[in-house]
């Protein structure tokens, strides 16, 4: 049950970690990261959508919509496709770091530098 609950931590630590690391990339602060509600405020700045679709989120299963459409754009920021959105919603713990600590940089909300 100790090793359940070590991984638990670990995992849980490295997920603020890597989101930390991906809001410091997109140009804004750590900390955002760690706030509750502002932290989806900042991520859908980091994406480029607005700032009501946080009332979408709390729709149920329009919310789940909204996620997937929102990892899909955050992929699409640091310069990843479609198959790199599956990985973050099915995998998430793995894929989420990959973006954080891998050599992805953040090329603007959506993509916006590539269709420039």
């Amino acid at each position: 049950m100790e090793i359940i609950i070590i991984l638990y931590i670990a995992i849980v630590a490295l997920m603020i970690a890597s989101m930390w690391t991906i809001y410091t990339k997109a140009g804004q602060p750590g900390w955002a990261s760690l706030i509750p509600i502002y932290n989806i405020v900042v991520l859908l700045e980091i994406v480029g959508k607005p700032w009501w679709w946080l009332f979408l989120m709390l729709i149920p299963i329009v919310n789940i919509i909204i996620l997937i459409m929102v990892y899909h754009n955050l992929s699409l920021s640091f310069g990843k496709d479609g198959g790199f959105t599956a990985g973050i919603i099915f995998l998430g713990f793995i894929f989420i770091p990959i973006l954080a600590f891998g050599d992805a940089k953040y090329v603007g909300p959506g993509g916006a530098s590539n269709n420039a």
